[in-house]
C-alpha cells in the first residue's frame, strides 16, 4: 500500500505533497529536518493522507494534488474538517 500526503509548514500554512510506502517513517524524516525538500520550513505537521493500492495510482494522485485543483480540494477538505469540528464542540 501506498500513501499521498500533505503536510502543513505550521509559519506561514504553505503545503507539501508526497507520496510514500511508510507513513509514519516518512512524516518523521520530514519533521526531523534530513530531508532537503522540508528542512527549511520546519516545523511542518501532517494534515492530510489517502492511501492507494500501487504507486502509480500514488504517483498520479500526487501530481493531481500539487495542481492548482488539487491545492483547491485540500484547502476545501481542511476548511470542512475545522468547521465540523467547530460544530462538535
Amino acid at each position: 500500500m501506498y500513501y499521498v500526503y500533505v503536510l502543513r509548514n505550521c509559519k506561514d500554512g504553505r503545503f507539501y505533497t508526497g507520496y510514500t510506502a511508510d507513513l509514519k517513517r516518512r512524516v518523521a524524516e520530514h519533521k526531523s529536518g534530513i530531508l532537503k525538500s522540508t528542512s527549511f520550513r520546519l516545523p511542518v505537521e501532517l494534515v492530510y493522507y489517502e492511501s492507494s493500492l500501487n504507486i502509480k495510482d500514488a504517483m498520479r494522485r500526487e501530481k493531481y494534488l500539487k495542481a492548482t485543483w488539487g491545492k483547491r480540494y485540500i484547502r476545501n477538505r481542511i476548511k470542512e474538517y475545522l468547521r465540523d469540528i467547530k460544530n462538535i464542540t
